[in-house]
This record gives C-alpha cells, structure tokens and sequence, in this order.
C-alpha cells in the first residue's frame, strides 16, 4: 500500500507540470537552436522538450522569463521555467502586431481571444469578434479574468515593460505568459527574427523560419541597392506632439533603417535606441534644412499641408516644407505597426524609394505617402 501511495503521489507531480507552474533542474541538452541576430533569446534542445530563456533587456546578466516548451500529451523531466504546452491551441493576445504575425503564420486558428481590440486593426480579429469567434477580454491593463479563463487559454502573449510593477490579476491565474520583447532587441532584423520562436509556439516553425529567411534576404538586397545608389537625401523625421519633437535616435530601429537606407539624417550619430525629446528650435536647426520630410500622423483622412501648417506655424520655416518634399504614414489607415516589427524590409524598401527618386524599380510606397 505504501508502494502505491507513492508512485500516486509521484503521478501526481508529473501531471502537475502543466500551465505557469515550474518543474525541477534537468538533464544536459543536446541541441541548440541559433538565432541569426537576436541576441535576448536563447533556445536548447532536450530529449522531448525545449528550454527557451528571454533575457532581461533592462538588468543585464538576468533571466527575463524561462519557458519550457512541451508537446501535448508528453511529460518529460525538464528545467526549471514556465511550462508551455505546444503548439498552442487557445491563445489570447494583447497586441495588434502578434495578433498580425500570427496571421502571417497562418494560426489564426489557434487564437481564443484578443485584448485591447480597439487598437487592433488586423482584420480576422476585428471579423472575429463581431462573429463571436474570439473573445473580447477587455483592456490590456485591467484584462477581464473571467473571459481569459472560459476562454479555457493556454497562453497569454503580452509585452512587458521596466519597471511595470507586474501585471495583475493575470499572474495569479495558471496561465504561461509569454513576454515578448522583442522590441527590445538592438537592431531591426534582431526584433524580427523573433518570429521564429512565435513559429515554435504555434506549431508554425517551418513557415516562420522561411518567412524569416524572406524578410533577411529582402532586407540584405536593399541594403545594397541603396549602397550603389549612393549617399541618399537628407531627411526630416516625425512631428512635434504638444511642445516636444520626437525624432528616432541613431541607434534605435528606425534610425538605423535610415542609415541602411543611404540617408543622411542628422541624428545618425546620437548613440540612443529609443526617441529624441527635443524643442522645435533644436529640430529646425539641426535638420530643418533637410531634403525631404517623413512623418507619422493618426487621422481617418489624409493629413493635408493647412492641417499640417494649423498644428504648428513653424513648420513654415522647414524648407521640405517650401519645396513641398513631404511623405505622410497615417498609421490609423495603414498597417504599419502591424507589420513593420516583423517586416523591416517592407518599410526599408519605402525609405529607400523616397530618399533615392532616382530609383524606379521598387513596388509603389506601401506606407508613406506624398502630401499633396
């Protein structure tokens, strides 16, 4: 009797390695999975199971998250992290552009329910929720835990932030939370080629790996294009919102994409990877003599040059402005959140096509528009 109560107990803890729980130390692995340039997450292969680690972008040296990735209907001994049972069948997401790759892969399927739909302008999501088909779980900040747990969900993909105090109710839920943060990676093929562990999660690797291999040689080849053509305009970018500009700084993904691009952009050399707070002055004396204008707008309509100079009076003074050298991305209308995270060569090739006019073999601007 003694023998049997422990080998129950033994079961036991073996079914139990299931949903956000963590399971003991394990074996030696015997594989790993490269990644091309992403440098946060790390993947190794062990007999029946993979052990994915996301580094912590804000305390170097420290884990993030530890995900355990286990096929249904297995129960290996694994490491200690999340246990995640692939592929995924009853996913929910928080943000418009996993909700937008996951499209791409082909798992729509394989999505129980979103949150925060209002942002999200992927359409089997919109149609989705209108049908019935998915679940709207409210707000991504204050998520309705009751619809994520009848939604029966076996994951949750979030993007996490420093210092954000957490995230709820929902950790106290027995749910994986997959934190994507792949925003975080330094540079634009990095950030993309986290789709391949997405593609590991849903069953997806194959397509995930070629849309990859897609987007890396797309990338690559205009690159090149744009090295042959020369040194490009020099380029303006975004607007003032209330008193302050933002504008990329050189290290960060769009900055960068503006060097590939053959720009010549006037904060190239600033070695920050997120956005530039600066005063209009320092903006009109840096780069308000550039070539051409690129900026971003949220409207139902196209932005025109009154609404433009209505804003601010001092883009008057901007010679894109006299010359009328401007292009508008309206994000509202256009996918591009949705898109460019994980398709870094689409927006390129737009950059390209408007900082080197005299390149004419490229597909019509996908994002960014001429203001007329």
């Amino acid at each position: 009797m003694k023998q049997f109560f422990c080998l129950v107990i033994a079961a036991a803890a073996l079914l139990s390695c299931g949903g956000g729980r963590t399971a003991p130390l394990a074996d030696e692995p015997t594989d790993s999975i490269a990644f091309k340039y992403a440098r946060l997450i790390h993947v190794a292969q062990y007999d029946g199971y993979r052990l994915v680690t996301i580094d912590n972008p804000w305390k170097p040296g420290k884990a993030l998250h530890r995900y355990i990735l286990v096929p249904y209907g297995a129960i290996p001994s694994h490491p200690q992290g999340t246990v995640v049972r692939t592929p995924l069948q009853k996913s929910i997401i928080f943000t418009s552009v996993h909700a937008a790759l996951v499209d791409q892969l082909n798992a729509r399927e394989q999505v129980a329910g979103v949150a925060d739909l209002k942002y999200i302008k992927v359409p089997f999501v919109q149609e989705g929720c209108r049908e019935g088909c998915l679940i709207d779980c409210g707000d991504g900040m204050n998520p309705l835990v009751e619809k994520i747990i009848d939604a029966q969900a076996d994951a949750i993909l979030l993007s996490p932030f420093e210092n954000s105090g957490g995230y709820g109710r929902i950790e106290d839920v027995d749910i994986p939370l997959i934190e994507c943060a792949e925003y975080m990676e330094a540079s634009p093929l990095a950030r993309a080629e986290w789709m391949r562990f997405y593609g590991m999660l849903y069953g997806r690797e194959r397509e995930a790996d070629s849309l990859f291999a897609i987007v890396d040689s797309n990338y690559h080849a205009l690159c090149l294009q744009a090295k042959e053509a020369g040194k490009g305009r020099s380029v303006l970018v975004d607007k003032q919102t209330g008193s302050v500009w933002y504008v990329p700084g050189g290290r960060s993904t769009i900055g960068q994409m503006l060097v590939d691009a053959g720009a010549d952009y006037a904060f190239a050399s600033d070695d920050r990877s997120g956005s530039l707070s600066l005063p209009f002055e320092t903006v009109l004396e840096r780069a308000g003599e550039s070539d051409v204008w690129i900026f971003r707008y949220d409207s139902p309509r196209p932005i025109t040059l009154t609404q433009l100079l209505a804003e601010q009076p001092g883009y008057r003074q901007l010679r894109p402005v006299r010359e009328r050298v401007l292009y508008g991305c309206n994000v509202m209308t256009s996918m591009f959140y949705e898109e460019t995270p994980f398709r870094p060569d689409l927006l390129l090739q737009d950059f390209i096509q408007i900082l080197h006019p005299d390149i004419t073999n490229l597909p019509p601007l996908r994002y960014y528009h001429k203001v007329e």
